[in-house]
């Protein structure tokens, strides 16, 4: 190993301290004090420029972390958008007007007569197609009348053609009528023959359960009733607050029908709330035929019988009405 001699301690020049490049041992080639200058300097310029640049990563990440716990918090996610549905073809007819054109149509068809025939082709023709047959096949004899008509369905082939159904009396007897109908850019025609269809088959309705009868409500209500009804079939308010339950509100009919008779209660067994069933004989006052000499009074009434769904509920021991309406249900005997 060698060593330095601590002998020669004496001050060195100005000039080889100046160059000595410190803890290198090596001389810089000029201006040494000028070279270790500048290198400080940029040691402290570099940490203040790291220091900021962390503190704008800091920023942002925070700035991140916040937007992500709030968007948790509050629910906020990015929609998801489904792409639109296509439009279906059908969606663009107009079964509303459709419908309503079929009807108008059905009232020129279905009522045909040999006296009227000129005026029934020319009603025709603002339903039909040029060049169709100008009453639409009725061969001019016998005669049809339509009594009433309405919708009773409508199905939809694509944008321009749809099939109405009218339910209709023609001649007194129940038939459906099927009639095929064009659109095109806000314009209607009956587009072919309509066809007669069979009216909707009569159903077989389930005879009810006969369920337990309680005969000691049922010959309570057979007294009480007749009252009710008559204050329903006059409207009278006061009288029918008396056979109301707390709350409910009846209108009644006014007037316009009387009271006939009570034919027959049904009471289920159960407990403060039950559902019965009431029929009831109207009178429907006729209206005022033309005097015939030697004829006196009012005009006949008409007895029509009609059930009622009556809610009654016990209070106190009495029973009281809180719901009628119509039934799904005759009545049984009384």
């Amino acid at each position: 190993m060698v060593r330095r001699s601590t002998v020669d301690r004496s001050p060195q020049s100005d000039v080889y301290g100046a160059d000595y490049g410190a803890g290198t041992g090596d001389l810089a080639p000029s201006g040494g004090s000028r070279g270790r200058a500048a290198q400080g300097w940029r040691g402290a310029g570099g940490r203040w420029l790291v220091w900021v640049f962390r503190v704008v990563v800091w920023l942002v990440l925070l700035l991140i972390g916040y937007r992500g716990v709030t968007a948790i918090v509050q629910g906020e996610t990015s929609p998801s958008r489904a792409p639109a549905a296509a439009p279906s073809p059908t969606s663009s007819f107009p079964t509303a007007l459709a419908s309503a054109y079929a009807l108008q149509f059905g009232q020129v068809y279905l009522n045909a007569n040999p006296a009227t025939a000129g005026q029934r082709a020319s009603q025709l023709a603002a339903f039909l197609p040029a060049g169709t047959d100008s009453q639409l096949g009725w061969n001019g004899t016998g005669s049809l009348q339509l009594q009433s008509e309405q919708v009773a369905s409508v199905v939809v082939r694509d944008s321009h053609h749809a099939l109405v159904t009218l339910l209709a009396r023609v001649n007194g007897q129940l038939m459906e009528l099927g009639v095929p109908v064009y659109y095109a850019g806000g314009t209607l025609a009956v587009s072919g023959e309509p066809a007669w269809l069979a009216a909707p088959p009569r159903a077989a309705v389930p005879s009810p359960s006969q369920a337990s009868t309680d005969t000691g409500t049922q010959s309570a209500l057979m007294s009480q009733l007749p009252a009710f009804f008559q204050a329903y079939a006059s409207g009278n308010q006061v009288t029918l607050a008396r056979f109301l339950a707390p709350g409910t509100t009846v209108t009644g009919l006014g007037g316009q029908v009387t009271f006939g008779s009570l034919t027959a209660v049904t009471v289920p067994a159960g407990g403060r709330t039950r559902h019965v069933v009431a029929t009831v004989v109207w009178n429907v006052p006729g209206q005022a035929g033309p005097v015939v000499k030697g004829v006196r009074g009012p005009p006949p009434t008409a007895g029509l019988e009609m059930s009622y769904a009556l809610t009654i509920v016990k209070r106190s021991g009495n029973w009281y009405i809180s719901n009628i309406g119509p039934s799904l249900q005759a009545a049984g005997p009384p």
